[in-house]
């Protein structure tokens, strides 16, 4: 029952502690003035009693000590978070979608593309404990790593594994978002978001870029794109060892319109290893806060009924001091 519930004040908790001084207090002061005087009749063998005035003295004290303890609780501000529990069930939804095409052995990022791509988000996935998250490869086909899930273990190793070679090469990211779609568009979450990175132009696939970006708009998804790449020739290793130069082009502005087509989505540009950390951690902060906000606007104060309790219980004491 008192599971949802904390207080905005819990410090004040600590005046608690006068109650039982109180009790302390009023036992030792009640011991000295009641000096017992024994008479002797035969009203010894019969049961003590006690009198009705002494029965209503202890009584006032009982309710002004139940009343001291209820102001101090009404005082700490109890509230309850009607939708905590359901928050933490449903958390928030994302499918990581990175490009593997060949492109992704440029060095300019160290030791290259792919690689420092690889371990910022396995550095994101660590900060979202509560999310399930999904991972979804594409080059000139797309590909589902790992389904959403909670267990962040396998999603590591998954990820860890991922290599250029694998899928047929080319930029299929039409087919990529397509497929994060499909693994995010059922989700229950209270937030369902897909971050794209690649850092080349569409030329493969079935499925056109913006008309995935629409469908992810229809469904609710918030799309952050991020292109990486520096700007001029990069340097890359053939299967032989032998190092040359190549610029990868990089479509900026179907990016950012893909990005801005769904409600609160953005692209980012990564240049190097630590703008591209930077993202991610703009991401994760951007995110964290729009479930933090949902949180507190749930927020119900419930000092109102200890506070009523309090001043009826005060009244009904007062009103036994009068009839004394």
């Amino acid at each position: 029952m008192f599971g949802n519930i904390s207080f905005a004040h819990p410090w004040l908790l600590l005046l608690l502690l006068a109650v039982p001084l109180m009790v302390a207090w009023y036992i030792t002061r009640h011991k000295r003035i009641k000096a017992p005087v024994h008479i002797p009749t035969l009203e010894m063998f019969g049961a003590p009693t006690r009198s009705s005035r002494e029965l209503r003295y202890h009584l006032r004290f009982a309710l002004r000590c139940a009343a001291v303890t209820l102001l101090v609780i009404a005082l700490a501000r109890p509230q309850s978070k009607l939708s905590r529990e359901e928050m933490e069930i449903e958390g928030i939804d994302i499918v990581l979608t990175i490009d593997v095409s060949g492109s992704m052995k440029g060095e300019d990022f160290k030791p290259n593309r792919l690689e420092a791509a690889k371990d910022v988000a396995l550095r994101f996935i660590d900060g979202r404990k509560n999310d399930r998250i999904a991972l979804v490869e594409f080059a000139g086909e797309a590909f589902t790593q790992t389904p959403l899930t909670i267990d962040h273990n396998i999603l590591q190793r998954q990820l860890s594994a991922m290599r250029i070679g694998l899928l047929e090469d080319g930029t299929a990211i039409g087919d990529g978002l397509a497929t994060a779609i499909n693994r995010i568009k059922d989700s229950k979450a209270v937030s369902k978001v897909i971050i794209l990175l690649t850092d080349g132009v569409n030329n493969r696939g079935s499925i056109d870029p913006e008309t995935a970006a629409e469908l992810a708009s229809e469904y609710g998804i918030r799309l952050y794109t991020i292109g990486v790449g520096s700007r001029g020739d990069v340097l890359y290793h053939d299967e032989y060892g032998r190092p040359f130069h190549s610029r990868a082009d990089l479509d900026e502005n179907l990016l950012r319109q893909m990005a801005e087509n769904t409600n609160g989505g953005h692209y980012y540009r990564a240049t190097d290893k630590n703008s591209l950390n930077e993202i991610f951690s703009q991401i994760d902060k951007i995110e964290k806060t729009r479930i933090d906000v949902t949180q507190y606007r749930q927020t119900k104060e419930e000092f109102k009924p200890f506070l009523l309790l309090a001043l009826l219980l005060l009244a009904f004491e007062l009103l036994l001091r009068i009839e004394n």
